[in-house]
């Protein structure tokens, strides 16, 4: 059986972590909650107490994995958890974190956000010098290069050594018996931040789960940083001078919850800014409404609507009981898939022409069928505007998004006539790359290698594996 989904791109992963906390499981779990829209497939949370290891984790979301009863048994002050996405149908059960070693240098566990490009060539030296592995996941990778010469003593070493070992976009978790490490990538491309609660400290791929769990927030961890929680604290330690604020500009545009602050920046402020340059910069049309795509998309629908100055509405409404759904994926059955999670609200657009805004096309299918509900339901016009830029490059930084045979913006690269007439709209515009760092208040450098190509990272074999057209 296969699950049918409507969205053309995927959540990252999340990582949430909690030390020097009563309970430490039970606050994990509800930030992971907050972290749900980063991944809906698996989660997991490991405890510690008394130096003893605990973990629980399953296929499904946090509300089905966990319950009362059994975060009863994940007693303790320390904890770190996973919500995950499988990139590239790396699925099972094998697949979901946090990872668990026992080990006699001391056992450790593992969480991560985030894709390591040149994972290939690490696995093939870590299997030739006797390493096992029993899943596909980049996380086992890295926890090998760990334990391959670390011990509780210079553990730190061991994470500085491995870390400069691996290439790609990266937020790590290490939960020790006694310390949490929080790890991240020396671009900065994954995000990671800190926050305090009580006498204690927490770290999050997202500030939004800080607000739930009702922790205060400290800083972002730096590109290129370790910092160390203890019982003495927060120590920071710089595991490269090689250090960028390229944080990917996906995670504005699409991935992160809009109550989140990425690097000093609104993540709703951002989008929001960017429907307002997107109707500066897209040729004029006369429209009677404007409307977004939820959820990711509604904010820079209100930025278009503003500085337009036509009016806003809640022409497409979702349906948030829906869940995953387990069925054969005939065309059909995708078709009602879609219909299931989105329908137009018919008395909004009938006879209208319609300004539909959303946040990116990837594959073409969910906006071809987007536009064409609306115009089922009466809507005389759809033109569809796109919150980002034209995407023409795949990702290797976790995205599914892993060769150019599935995106429309290869295929019909600086051609937007035929991708209006393979969507179906009236007329389309997106957004140009400058207007991300306008948008961004020029706060950090941003990845836009999906839009320009130009990655931030040396790319290994990933690059060499993909299908191009």
């Amino acid at each position: 059986m296969a699950i049918i989904n409507d969205r053309e791109l995927h959540e990252e992963c999340g990582v949430f972590g909690a030390f020097g906390i009563p309970d430490a499981a039970t606050l994990t779990y509800y930030g992971l909650h907050a972290l749900q829209h980063r991944g809906q497939e698996g989660c997991g949370i490991v405890r510690v107490k008394n130096r003893v290891f605990k973990r629980i984790k399953g296929e499904g979301l946090v509300t089905e994995v966990f319950n009362e009863e059994n975060l009863t048994t994940l007693n303790g002050d320390m904890a770190i958890g996973h919500v995950r996405y499988s990139s590239n149908d790396k699925g099972g059960i094998e697949n979901v974190q946090p990872f668990l070693f026992m080990h006699n240098t001391g056992d450790f566990a593992t969480a991560h956000n985030g894709s390591v490009v040149n994972a290939v060539d690490l696995k093939k030296r870590l299997e030739d010098n006797g390493s096992l592995f029993h899943s596909t996941s980049d996380s086992e990778i890295f926890a090998h290069l760990v334990k391959k010469e670390s011990n509780d003593q210079d553990r730190l070493n061991a994470i500085i050594d491995a870390l400069n070992q691996i290439e790609g976009a990266f937020a790590f978790l290490i939960m020790t018996a006694s310390k949490i490490y929080a790890c991240r990538d020396k671009h900065g491309l994954r995000p990671l931040s800190l926050g305090k609660f009580g006498d204690g400290y927490v770290v999050s791929s997202e500030t939004c789960a800080f607000n739930v769990v009702g922790a205060e927030f400290i800083r972002d961890v730096e590109p290129g940083e370790v910092v160390v929680i203890d019982k003495n604290g927060l120590t920071s330690v710089d595991y490269t001078k090689d250090k960028h604020h390229n944080i990917c500009s996906m995670e504005y545009i699409y991935f992160a919850r809009p109550d989140s602050d990425l690097e000093g920046t609104n993540v709703h402020t951002f989008r929001k800014k960017t429907g307002k340059l997107l109707f500066r910069e897209a040729p004029p049309i006369e429209a009677d409404v404007v409307i977004g795509v939820p959820d990711s998309s509604l904010s820079a629908a209100i930025g278009y609507s503003e500085e337009s100055g036509i009016p806003y509405e809640m022409g497409i409404i979702k349906n948030r009981y829906v869940g995953r759904t387990f069925i054969q994926p005939s065309q059909e059955l995708r078709e009602k898939g879609v219909r299931m999670k989105l329908s137009a609200v018919r008395s909004i657009v009938n006879g209208k022409r319609v300004i539909l805004v959303d946040d990116s096309i990837v594959r073409g299918t969910t906006s071809r069928r987007t536009v064409r509900m609306l115009k089922q339901a009466g809507a005389k016009e759809v033109h569809l505007r796109i919150a980002s830029p034209l995407i023409t490059h795949p990702c290797f930084y976790g995205v599914d998004t892993s060769t150019y045979e599935e995106l429309i913006g290869a295929k019909f690269k600086d051609k937007l006539e035929k991708i209006k007439e393979s969507i179906g709209a009236d007329s389309l515009a997106y957004l140009s790359p400058e207007s991300l760092y306008e948008a961004a208040n020029n706060n950090c450098e941003l990845c836009l290698a999906c839009f320009t190509g130009k990655y931030p990272t040396a790319t290994y074999q990933s690059i060499h594996d993909v299908n191009k057209i």
